[in-house]
């Protein structure tokens, strides 16, 4: 294998581990807004739920090669 495709493929790998970071972190922040107490918490909570899992989504596909950002 040459080096630049054993480059593509730890970036590749690395994408795949910061995707599920990101869906990980977001299962626990939505855990914790299920629980919190407080209307504004849980509110910005869900806020944060959602912007990771736009980023995860977002950064699956550009690793799947759709070099276009969604917004």
């Amino acid at each position: 294998m040459n080096q630049g495709m054993s480059e593509g493929a730890d970036m590749m790998r690395a994408a795949a581990r910061d995707v599920h970071r990101m869906r990980e972190q977001a299962r626990a922040l939505e855990a914790d807004a299920e629980r919190a107490a407080d209307a504004e918490e849980r509110r910005r909570l869900q806020q944060e739920v959602r912007r990771l899992e736009s980023d995860a989504e977002q950064e699956s596909m550009m690793a799947a090669g759709d070099i276009y950002p969604t917004e």
